[in-house]
């Protein structure tokens, strides 16, 4: 016989243990400290950083953005979130991928090396990437390119095939879209 006072059961959604990648905005106060304080509470946590970049976005008022890249599990990147609003110079988190259409950009120099054919093909994938030359050498080219993080990790690997010295990224640079601001 059913039970005639059935007791619902309610329980919290589960989240998925997948890990994902999140582009988290943190705008802060532009003094000294507080991107230690951010770091800390990562490395202190566990958290890995994929990408950080930091700057001034508003001079007069003295805050600066920290554009962060990491990886949790949905629930690890709540966390994250909650623990970043609670530090004292941390104004507002957004969770630019959550949030839908973001504009990320990445910046890379790279350092080929080589001659004959390979300088060739170099200069004739650059263009093809939109990679500006900056540096040349009869030995050498440095490649200014800009664009999405997998395009900047294809043209690397192309360009390991034909000499790839050295490569230094920024980081990402994140926005969201829209009219509003962070």
């Amino acid at each position: 016989m059913p039970n005639a006072n059935p007791q619902t059961h309610y329980s919290a959604p589960a989240y998925s243990q997948e890990v994902v990648s999140r582009t988290l905005s943190v705008l802060v106060d532009n003094e000294p400290g507080v991107l230690a304080r951010v770091i800390g509470l990562f490395s202190g946590r566990g958290y890995n950083i994929d990408s950080l970049t930091v700057t001034e976005t508003e001079h007069e008022k003295h805050v600066s953005r920290i554009t962060i890249v990491t990886r949790g599990t949905p629930a690890v990147i709540e966390q994250i979130k909650h623990q970043l609003e609670r530090l004292v110079p941390v104004h507002r988190v957004r969770d630019l991928t959550l949030e839908g259409q973001s504009l990320e950009r990445e910046l890379a120099l790279v350092k080929v090396a080589g001659k004959g054919e390979k300088r060739i093909e170099a200069l004739r994938l650059a263009e093809i990437f939109r990679a500006k030359v900056i540096d040349t050498s009869i030995e050498h080219f440095v490649f200014e390119i800009t664009g999405k993080s997998s395009k900047i990790e294809t043209f690397i690997g192309i360009m390991m095939e034909l000499g790839l010295v050295e490569v230094s990224r920024t980081g990402i640079a994140a926005i969201g879209r829209g009219a509003s601001s962070m």
